[in-house]
């Protein structure tokens, strides 16, 4: 082993725990601050050089773990998750108390919407975000927003219009 490695294995061995347990405070789990900290150190790793003349090397250790935990966040916030259609009716006819969140009727329509315009439906009605942060959010241009919103309304308006009329 070459002096750089063993100086690493050192750090390593002197400053893992410490690390974990100033992550772990910040994060509040266990497993998630080892894997933060696990992801840190292979950083320090490939950057040792520069690293060991850091003023704080633990310190850097645990700076890029909460960056490596904001990063993922930052990831994680920008996808759209859309459940399979079917699972969420059934799921919501099943529980009565989601079923109540969203009449069965209007989220019946809404499943029979394509994913994208379900994503603008749920983003600018129900969370109430403009049209360019659901741009910003979906990736798409804020005119691309507005066709789709435009396309979902008409949609819902056919296909619950008949039963409103009813209920007259």
């Amino acid at each position: 082993m070459g002096t750089q490695q063993l100086d690493f294995v050192e750090f390593y061995r002197s400053a893992a725990d410490e690390c974990l347990r100033a992550v772990l405070v910040s994060v509040g789990d266990q497993d998630t601050a080892r894997d933060l900290v696990d992801e840190a150190f292979a950083r320090a790793w490939a950057s040792w050089r520069s690293v060991s003349r850091h003023p704080a090397p633990k310190a850097w250790v645990v700076r890029t773990a909460l960056n490596v935990r904001i990063s993922r966040w930052r990831r994680h916030r920008r996808e759209v998750l859309v459940p399979d259609p079917g699972r969420v009716a059934d799921r919501i006819a099943a529980n009565e108390t989601s079923a109540s969140l969203v009449d069965s009727r209007v989220m019946a329509a809404l499943m029979q919407l394509p994913a994208r315009q379900r994503q603008v439906v749920a983003l600018r009605l129900l969370l109430d975000l403009d049209t360019a942060r659901t741009a910003e959010v979906l990736g798409i241009a804020p005119g691309t927003v507005m066709a789709h919103l435009g396309r979902a309304m008409a949609a819902l308006r056919h296909e619950l219009q008949p039963e409103l009329q009813q209920e007259s």
